[in-house]
């Protein structure tokens, strides 16, 4: 239900007029009843309260506004309205004070109309009174003015209603804002953060495990060359090409924790991240970006970071010889795609799903997307290559 924080008078303000509609049907009830009892009048006024009483339960069942639930202008309401201004009509033509029930109809119909057609009922039906209560007792001041003074007073409460309403749909409006605002704000906070670790990591990575590295390296080196024909020199070389791999290994997580800058926007990001990782790799890398793609650091950061795993698996799997990086929006969504033409897998396969590296690297990206309400599709078959396609509204929390 919208407006929440004036739902206590909205919910106030239905079950006072429910209670006048009964109440006042049983007024009418009772004028039947010590009067002449006409079978007629007493079916009409029974009939009154079942179409209020089942546009009421149809109203909540379906979760539409017959019941003043949602403040939607809604066809349902205008064809129940309909119905029971048809008995009330019947009614009050053979009970003349059936005539206050118009003072509840008054409400709905400003309620439930839309635009003017709300005030116009009010008078027609104010018209429709004035001229039951001639028909009946004559044409007089109190069956004139009682009328005119309820449908003034319904008009007035009713505007003042709508402009409660508008109010409370403003400032409902304005509290989803901040809260979304809010939860940007909490998430660019949260990637930061996790920036700031990762290059933390990268540093201590850099200043130990692979300064330690090298140094192992360089002292096997000066080993080797000092005995190049002793007895363990075979495991002498063999340790220095494992500490260089592992001194190569070290430098690629560092590079991965440590992505290219995004001060000068994804598009030259892209760009550098696709030059340094071709000049490693040796495949050829073309990248299309758009100028006009405008997205929150959140969302470039999350396309940056899945772009730069795509290349990763590129380079550890593909056996690629061109790979392409394109960027570009597309109505109101911004498309990222990374696709090569390198060796491909079955994206469907139990075996690619448990395969760890593949399996974490895309688990990964499709959390990030779906952090930022986005799509991810891997397009892939065994020789055929791989697409790996993103789109994010353009507006990403």
């Amino acid at each position: 239900m919208p407006h929440r924080t004036l739902a206590p008078v909205f919910a106030g303000l239905r079950a006072g007029l429910h209670v006048l509609f009964c109440a006042l049907l049983a007024l009418v009830v009772v004028r039947v009843l010590l009067t002449d009892g006409s079978v007629r009048a007493l079916t009409l006024a029974g009939l009154l309260g079942v179409v209020y009483l089942a546009g009421l339960w149809l109203a909540r069942a379906r979760r539409t506004d017959i019941d003043h639930a949602g403040g939607r202008k809604s066809g349902a309401g205008a064809l129940w309205l309909a119905a029971l201004t048809v008995v009330w009509a019947a009614l009050m033509w053979f009970v003349p004070e059936a005539a206050y029930l118009v003072f509840t109809l008054f409400f709905l119909y400003l309620h439930l109309l839309p635009g003017a057609a709300g005030p116009l009922a009010v008078v027609s039906t104010t018209a429709l009174t004035i001229v039951a209560f001639a028909v009946h007792g004559g044409l007089t001041v109190g069956g004139v003015v009682g009328p005119v003074v309820g449908a003034g007073v319904a008009l007035l409460i009713g505007l003042g209603y709508a402009a409660l309403e508008r109010r409370a749909a403003e400032r409902e409006a304005l509290l989803a804002e901040l809260l979304a605002t809010r939860d940007r704000l909490a998430a660019a906070q949260r990637e930061q953060g996790v920036l700031a670790e990762r290059a933390r990591l990268a540093r201590e990575i850099h200043d130990t495990v692979a300064q330690g590295l090298s140094s192992i390296q360089m002292l096997l080196y000066a080993a080797e060359r000092a005995d190049a024909a002793g007895p363990g020199i075979e495991h002498v070389r063999l340790a220095r090409l494992t500490a260089g791999e592992g001194l190569a290994e070290a430098r690629r997580f560092i590079r991965e924790l440590a992505p290219p800058s995004l001060h000068n926007g994804l598009g030259p990001a892209l760009e550098r991240l696709a030059g340094e990782w071709g000049a490693r790799e040796a495949p050829a890398v073309t990248v299309d970006v758009a100028s006009t793609v405008a997205l929150p650091m959140d969302a470039q950061t999350a396309l940056l970071r899945i772009a730069q795993g795509a290349l990763a698996n590129i380079a550890q799997h593909a056996r690629a010889g061109r790979v392409s990086i394109r960027l570009q929006p597309v109505g109101d969504l911004v498309r990222l795609e990374i696709a090569d033409d390198g060796d491909g897998f079955d994206p469907r396969s139990a075996a690619v799903a448990a395969s760890g590296t593949d399996s974490f690297g895309l688990r990964a990206m499709r959390e990030r997307v779906d952090q930022l309400d986005g799509r991810l599709d891997v397009v892939s078959a065994p020789g055929a290559g791989t697409t790996i396609a993103v789109t994010l509204p353009a507006a990403a929390r």
